[in-house]
């Protein structure tokens, strides 16, 4: 668990060089910070929302852009760690037949990152052992050539 902390702690410090230091100027619109956490939120909605009917879909490409190439996610299921590749492989096993999010909170770690956490209700086929499935998901969002990509996800089971 140390190692862990220790892991992710240092992950965030990667994600942020220009940490404690004042913005640089923009430099064009693909580059430009939100002005408001208000439009901060609406991105990050969007790529959520985005995220989830790639998966609902199992569009490998679509979810796909929205990866880093070191992207690592851990789902409930004790699967471990999933890295890109393997998160991309598992999507055409995916049965989400459909999704609700809710309490989206979007907290800026510097210019280049961000951590965004929500609740999602997933909807399973009729037929399944579980019909539903409410998960709390915290994930770290890192700007690559002025697009923002999922850096790290992770889920765990709500009652």
């Amino acid at each position: 668990m140390r190692y862990r902390a220790a892991w992710t702690a240092a992950l965030l410090l990667a994600a942020c060089p220009a940490f404690g230091q004042e913005p640089a100027a923009k430099s064009s619109a693909a580059n430009q910070k939100p002005s408001s956490e208000a439009e901060l939120t609406n991105l990050f909605d969007a790529k959520i929302k985005a995220e989830w009917e790639a998966i609902k879909k199992k569009d490998q490409k679509a979810y796909g852009e929205l990866l880093t190439e070191e992207f690592v996610g851990v789902e409930a299921d004790g699967g471990g760690e999933r890295f890109k590749w393997k998160a991309l492989r598992e999507l055409q096993d995916s049965v989400v037949t459909d999704y609700a999010l809710s309490f989206l909170k979007v907290t800026p770690l510097c210019t280049e990152a961000a951590f965004v956490r929500y609740e999602v209700l997933i909807t399973f086929p009729p037929k399944s052992v579980v019909r539903f499935e409410k998960i709390l998901v915290g994930e770290v969002w890192v700007k690559r050539a002025g697009q923002w990509k999922e850096l790290h996800y992770q889920e765990t089971r709500a009652k």
